[in-house]
């Protein structure tokens, strides 16, 4: 399988809680006219991006039966899912957050508990 820019991030798994974010571009232009220079708005505490990717959710235990311990239950782990989908526009804590550098591109790795607000462009 040859990687492309529509199928490179297919194959990458989130786990657990977590977010795979990409910042969203921002102006290099403040409201009162000055440029700043590239890296000073990543520095701020808060920060807004599209969710590329979503993990599972929160694991719930699985009830413990010992009724047959011989038995091979399998792995049928289940999940609550998380409130946030692919697509939406997130704003976040960087402190809770992790950088990563992927193919080249920087994304950002965020717990569920690090989202202060979605923006979601379906209807709710």
């Amino acid at each position: 399988m040859q990687l492309t820019s529509e199928n490179r991030l297919k194959k990458l798994i989130i786990v657990g809680d977590r977010l795979l974010i990409k910042l969203k571009k921002q102006d290099q232009k403040t409201s009162s006219g000055l440029y700043l220079p590239p890296g000073v708005r990543e520095k701020e505490k808060v920060q807004q991006g599209y969710i590329i990717k979503a993990g599972p959710g929160y694991p719930i235990p699985l009830p413990v039966e010992d009724e047959e311990p011989w038995k091979d239950h399998g792995e049928n782990v289940k999940y609550i899912p998380l409130q946030a989908k692919e697509g939406d526009l997130a704003v976040f804590l960087m402190n809770g957050a992790f950088e990563v550098i992927y193919e080249g591109e920087k994304y950002y790795i965020v717990p569920q508990n690090a989202i202060l607000m979605l923006e979601r462009e379906e209807d709710l």
